[in-house]
């Protein structure tokens, strides 16, 4: 119970509540999180291989008009027939084509025989030198394409969609915002034109089929989760056991010194003993030494007169004093 209550403290307090905040984040959110991008990548390269394994369907087969977009469509080769509206084209900027800074151009698309009108991706250009971009113009007659079917994308406070220069420029293909800009009902989808199709610009090449560093990057977290606490057990069963060893030492100790001499002394208390043994031995020494030396009836050094001589002495002056 005492060794528990020195773990009382603010300091461990301190690190026990470290270790729990750092496990359950590991647990909830930095593992699920990666757990979750890797979930989301294998179910994006399972629609591709589908896509890329079914041949092109009407429009309006895959995607009836006024019907929810379904995500499970995605990738989806679709064929379509009907205009370009250049006049309500968008530039997608920071884009990059073989290292340089490029753009995506983005144009609505007028589905004939109906009032349908869906945003097309025709593809790359790379910027020039100055900057300048040079977009070709679409077919300005009815054309027949081939598309794959994306989902729309969000857009980030601060970059909406705007006018520069007369163009309309945007940094995400977000088809509500672009539809209120351009002023034109978008489809909540837009396709990306494939290649060699009327209009198409430079080919923008379907994403690879790998799942990234997500599986192993979520599963180091589950480790770490595991581990501190671990780590944190070690080092308190340590520190109990290096606390209950010095407790036993004091105790074996107090125990020794109860017992008397010659059971448990320490060090300093025998070399001290010694020690005044050694001197009282010297003085000893120096004493018989000088008694050898003195004159009869005296004392030697350290010990006291010899009653028998003193008597006799007394005796002599006497009788020379008194004639006796």
């Amino acid at each position: 119970m005492r060794v528990l209550r020195s773990f009382l403290r603010p300091g461990w307090l301190l690190l026990a509540v470290i270790v729990v905040a750092f496990a359950a984040a590991c647990f909830m959110i930095l593992a699920p999180w990666q757990l979750g991008k890797n979930s989301d990548t294998e179910h994006r390269n399972d629609l591709l291989r589908t896509a890329v394994d079914t041949e092109p369907v009407p429009i309006d087969e895959l995607a009836p008009h006024g019907a929810p977009f379904d995500r499970n469509d995605e990738w989806r080769e679709v064929s379509l027939h009907g205009t370009f509206v250049p006049d309500k084209q968008v530039l997608l900027r920071f884009r990059y084509s073989n290292e340089r800074p490029a753009v995506e151009i983005l144009t609505p698309f007028r589905i004939a025989g109906s009032d349908r009108t869906i945003l097309v991706n025709r593809g790359i250009v790379p910027t020039g030198a100055n900057g300048q971009v040079d977009v070709p113009d679409p077919p300005g007659s009815e054309v027949a394409v081939d598309a794959r079917i994306r989902k729309s994308e969000g857009t980030s406070p601060g970059k909406e969609p705007r006018v520069e220069g007369g163009m309309t420029t945007a940094y995400t293909i977000d088809t509500a915002q672009l539809g209120r800009l351009t002023q034109i009902p978008l489809e909540p989808f837009y396709l990306q034109l494939s290649p060699n199709q009327p209009g198409s610009l430079g080919e923008i090449e379907l994403p690879q089929l790998e799942s990234g560093p997500y599986l192993s990057y979520g599963l180091q977290w589950l480790a770490f989760g595991i581990m501190v606490p671990l780590g944190a057990g070690y080092f308190i069963y340590s520190e109990v056991k290096a606390r209950r060893a010095r407790r036993e030492a004091v105790d074996a100790g107090a125990d020794g010194m109860a017992d008397g001499p010659g059971d448990a002394r320490s060090d300093s208390e025998v070399t001290a003993r010694s020690e005044r043994h050694r001197v009282r031995q010297q003085l000893r020494e120096t004493g018989a030494r000088s008694g050898n030396d003195v004159a009869p009836g005296s004392s030697a050094v350290g010990e006291g007169p010899v009653a028998d001589d003193a008597d006799s002495a007394v005796r002599a002056k006497l009788a020379q004093r008194y004639g006796k």
